[in-house]
């Protein structure tokens, strides 16, 4: 049996875990090299890519610089996130907001600091990151349109990081990025959708609130066409192997949330739509290894 005090430590760690989405950042972490090893540097060896220690860091430096936002984040929506998720923020004030901030600025130094271990140019890039999350925080979250677009645009930015190192231009690379990107987009929009309580609380200009939910829904269905251009792209102009029975499936996921999301009317229908389209994104960081199967036997055993 656990004492209190080991208890009370145990919580404290959930509670920090949760704040800062540990279970994102692995997931980012992993498509991180996923990208590296199939898209940006395929004719690499495995081994290359994995013990590649400036890519090491790059994904370190990435990994802390959003484990900080995730808490400046949560240091910012604290009022708001009581209403729309009561349990959880319930869970996260174990963690004071003096730790919260002091965790902030250490995760942020630790990765500027990592970053400059591979390039000057590196520094330059994590600091505007930084700052960039932290203005979308303070200042550009309560703004419609603009808000859902820069946070997506900072959603997509670790692979910027690790595109910028390979100097991969191909084409491909950015129909990917331009899928992902659509698919971040539309879960904002919808977690606007969602978080309408507490975004009229805290007097958010979101989409929903300022235009209505019928033209939100209106936006994110025109989204939802919008993306099946860069599937339809993959599919047909370029080679991604195994991958096409993904976007397959993504085709259908789409047509079946365009349904629900105009028969949606309650916060949990919201909440199953977001997790639809995290379902997508998620997935679709695995089906990375889709792309070439043979490769993977090529890259083990080079």
């Amino acid at each position: 049996m656990l004492s209190r005090k080991n208890k009370l430590i145990l919580l404290k760690l959930l509670s920090l875990f949760s704040i800062v989405r540990g279970y994102n950042i692995l997931v980012i972490v992993l498509a991180q090299y996923l990208t590296s090893v199939f898209i940006l540097a395929p004719h690499i060896p495995l081994r290359n890519v994995l013990f590649d220690t400036n890519l090491f860091v790059i994904v370190l430096a990435s990994a802390g610089v959003i484990a900080a936002g995730y808490i400046i984040n949560n240091f910012y929506d604290r009022e708001k996130d009581l209403i729309n998720r009561p349990q959880k923020t319930m869970l996260d004030r174990l963690v004071s907001q003096r730790t919260k901030l002091t965790g902030y600025f250490v995760l942020n130094f630790l990765s500027v600091i990592l970053a400059s271990y591979v390039s000057f140019r590196a520094v330059m890039f994590f600091s505007l990151y930084i700052f960039g999350i932290w203005f979308y925080s303070h200042k550009l979250k309560k703004m419609p349109f603009l808000g859902n677009f820069v946070a997506s645009t900072l959603s997509i930015t670790p692979f910027f990081a690790v595109f910028i190192y390979y100097k991969n231009f191909d084409e491909v690379v950015f129909v990917h990025a331009t899928f992902l990107f659509l698919m971040l987009v539309m879960r904002e929009m919808v977690k606007d959708l969602g978080n309408l309580r507490g975004d009229v609380a805290q007097n958010y200009k979101t989409i929903p609130i300022l235009y209505g939910e019928r033209t939100s829904k209106r936006l994110i269905s025109l989204l939802v066409l919008a993306s099946c251009f860069p599937i339809y792209l993959l599919l047909t102009r370029y080679e991604i192997g195994f991958m096409h029975l993904y976007f397959y499936i993504c085709l259908g996921l789409l047509f079946l949330f365009l349904i629900a999301l105009w028969k949606s009317y309650e916060r949990t229908h919201y909440v199953w739509l977001h997790n639809t389209l995290k379902l997508i994104i998620v997935s679709g960081v695995f089906s990375i290894v889709l792309i070439d199967v043979h490769m993977i036997l090529d890259k083990i055993f080079w």
